[in-house]
């Protein structure tokens, strides 16, 4: 997948997380809807501006659309980052991570 559209699932996936429509977060951030609906779908290539004005709109860092290793779906690199961070974790640690990922997993 290509950086533009790698970008534009950030952009979606915070403005989701942030329980925001694309009305709501072009409005906030004085962008047109439809532009934004673009950016999304990795259509369009945003300005500077654009970036920090969505940012102060979702009330998140810009650097946060950027972040694309956490669309990363291949299994075994997604095994191979898990074994990663839990190595030389103390039990406690351990317990904290189990009861954070058994709450994601479990209906």
């Amino acid at each position: 997948m290509n950086q533009l559209k790698l970008f534009g699932k950030r952009v979606r996936a915070v403005r989701k997380a942030a329980k925001t429509t694309q009305e709501q977060a072009a409005e906030a951030a004085h962008l047109n809807p439809k532009y934004l609906g673009q950016i999304e779908r990795g259509e369009k290539r945003p300005s500077f501006e654009a970036i920090v004005a969505l940012g102060k709109a979702l009330r998140v860092s810009p650097a946060v659309f950027f972040h694309f290793d956490l669309e990363e779906t291949d299994e075994r690199v997604l095994r191979k980052r898990l074994d990663s961070l839990l190595q030389n974790r103390d039990s406690r640690q351990l317990q904290q991570v189990y009861r954070v990922l058994k709450a994601l997993v479990e209906p």
